[in-house]
């Protein structure tokens, strides 16, 4: 019997945004400086790089509120910090790519306008399904909140899921450290970017 082709591994940067992790522009002290501290943006550059060179896809997970923020809810504190300070809108200084991470060319970009994670309410699990990707490496922040529930829900929808530790950053080295320890290993494998970026040579779909 025939077998398909190759399942395909996609690299999901999320939110590395101006307003999210630019000192001047963002509006979290301690996750800028968790991220210069441990040096993600330049290392999400090169493994980005590394994928593309792989022929695997990059996908960008920004988040852009509409400019009447209709659709952000006061249901989390990060809603409520949204609706108040009226961060984060399209088209926004703080909501522009970082310039180290802006997409390539052949890059995807699928953002949301509301809500905590990449796959909520937006096309991001139809777009990886239909370029036949069934692996994710994630990417960006915050190791608090998108980075842990992008990987929860991956896994659920059936992706094997890896963590590139090195390229994520979380409010403080206490709290990054705890969650990748007491919750992302038990849905991801955590790996760092070399590690991430060695896989693709292979092309494996194990976990």
């Amino acid at each position: 019997m025939a077998t398909g082709p190759a399942l395909r591994t996609a690299l999901i940067v999320n939110e590395c945004q101006r307003g999210v992790i630019e000192r001047g522009v963002g509006a979290f002290a301690g996750l800028i400086d968790e991220v210069e501290a441990r040096g993600i943006v330049p290392r999400i550059a090169a493994l980005a790089a590394a994928f593309r060179a792989a022929g695997q896809p990059v996908v960008h997970a920004p988040v852009a509120h509409r400019a009447d923020f209709a659709d952000v809810q006061a249901n989390t504190l990060l809603g409520a910090m949204a609706r108040k300070h009226r961060r984060m809108v399209a088209g926004s200084t703080e909501a522009a790519f970082v310039s180290a991470l802006e997409p390539a060319a052949e890059d995807i970009v699928v953002g949301r306008s509301s809500g905590l994670i990449a796959f909520n309410g937006t096309s991001l699990d139809a777009v990886l399904r239909r370029m036949g990707v069934g692996r994710v490496v994630l990417a960006g922040v915050s190791t608090n909140v998108a980075i842990t529930g992008c990987a929860m829900a991956a896994a659920d929808l059936g992706y094997h899921v890896l963590v590139a530790e090195d390229c994520i950053a979380a409010s403080d080295p206490v709290t990054h450290a705890t969650i990748v320890r007491e919750q992302l290993r038990m849905i991801a494998r955590i790996v760092s970017a070399d590690e991430a970026a060695a896989a693709l040579v292979g092309g494996g779909q194990g976990d």
